[in-house]
């Protein structure tokens, strides 16, 4: 589960993080009176007007500007709140049609007084799969354009790697400061901003942390300018104080459909929809249609009781994708009986009514071949398979 920026810090400055100030405003009047406030803190008529939403390169998409002043404030706010903001991160990049900006956050000018005393560095946490350990990638070059510093200098890109057991260490943190080039207060700010950041990752079970930039600013603090957070979420269930968060308008509205009906779906860019009960099923499914001539357009695992009803959502939910051409269902009738879910695809298929792809329906397991039967009597465009082999070859068929 992603958070927005003005979420995010928030979470951070419960663990102690030191972050922009900021408030979040709806309207326009909203961020005006946001402005006057932050203006009462800060005793500065600067401030930054941030659009939020759950993609990066905000900035270059026109989504973050610098106000000197209320009517400033004003133009660009105006301008933010219900635009269409394009994105490298936002779906179709640039050419796409972007999201809309509902909320903006009005945050204080951090760079100010002395902009040429900033720098700006990268931090991020995440789990390395490989090592089995969580770890802190950071970068002296931090700002818009870090994947191009992965991507041409990956020698200022560099790791430090958690032990699970030992946890974070004091000299690691040390180690971070140190390799930013950083000495004196800002050394201690920077060990402080680190052990707070990794408390805050592991409090809240996070998925990812990423700030960029965390800056150094001209009096030697260390603050979260911006923040990136996804949360793991088969851990929210340990903290409904965040699970409230989650803002379902910045969620593909058919994944969150499939959410509320407790099926585990993932929309993809390809043409084959697929239906199939466990997850590891699902990823030898998607290979098969690849290997097949075709793309996956889904991650769709109904779960072990594929029942009429879940079997029908699971088909509404596929179609709604205009770029599917064909559905293979793979079902393991292993706790489940396979004639079972032979029927429960058939009720299905007569409940939608027309379907106007082809189906390929293949049930392996307890009465695969009773299963079979059924749909090949059923007497629907549906085509049956056994084997592997034989779904494969459906599939490359019907995509003709």
């Amino acid at each position: 589960m992603n958070l927005h920026e003005y979420q995010g810090k928030d979470l951070l400055a419960s663990y102690g993080v030191a972050i922009q100030r900021g408030i979040v405003a709806s309207t326009l009047e909203e961020a005006i009176e946001a402005y006057k406030k932050l203006k009462e803190e800060t005793g500065t008529d600067y401030c930054v007007v941030k659009a939020q939403i759950h993609a990066g390169g905000r900035g270059k998409g026109g989504g973050v500007k610098l106000c000197k002043n209320v009517d400033e404030l004003k133009t660009h706010a105006g301008n933010i709140i219900g635009m269409m903001l394009k994105t490298p991160q936002t779906p179709g990049g640039m050419e796409g049609p972007g999201k809309l900006v509902s909320k903006v956050l009005i945050a204080e000018d951090s760079y100010a007084p002395d902009f040429s005393a900033c720098k700006e560095f990268y931090i991020s946490i995440l789990m390395d799969r490989e090592s089995k350990r969580n770890v802190i990638i950071y970068s002296t070059e931090g700002g818009m354009n870090i994947e191009e510093v992965a991507e041409k200098t990956p020698h200022l890109v560099h790791k430090e790697f958690i032990d699970p057991v030992l946890g974070l260490q004091a000299f690691q943190s040390r180690k971070i400061a140190f390799n930013l080039g950083l000495s004196g207060k800002s050394f201690k700010e920077m060990t402080v901003f680190i052990t707070s950041l990794y408390k805050a990752y592991l409090g809240s079970d996070a998925s990812l942390f990423e700030i960029n930039p965390a800056l150094k600013t001209g009096d030697d603090r260390i603050v979260a300018v911006d923040s990136k957070v996804r949360l793991d979420d088969n851990a929210l269930f340990r903290h409904p104080e965040l699970a409230i968060l989650r803002d379902t308008t910045e969620e593909d509205p058919t994944e969150v459909e499939a959410k509320e009906s407790d099926l585990n779906y993932i929309k993809l860019d390809g043409n084959v929809g697929c239906m199939v009960n466990g997850a590891g099923l699902a990823m030898a499914t998607m290979d098969l249609i690849k290997q097949s001539g075709g793309s996956p357009a889904n991650f769709l695992d109904v779960g072990g009781t594929a029942d009429a009803q879940r079997v029908e959502k699971g088909f509404r939910i596929i179609l709604k994708d205009d770029n599917v051409k064909a559905i293979l269902v793979n079902i393991f009738g292993g706790i489940v009986r396979g004639d079972r879910v032979a029927q429960g695809i058939i009720d299905a298929y007569k409940n939608i009514g027309d379907i106007r792809v082809p189906i390929i329906v293949r049930l392996q397991g307890t009465n695969a071949e009773k299963a079979k039967s059924l749909i090949d009597a059923s007497g629907l465009k549906v085509h049956s398979a056994v084997q592997f082999k034989e779904a494969a070859d459906l599939v490359k068929q019907v995509l003709k």
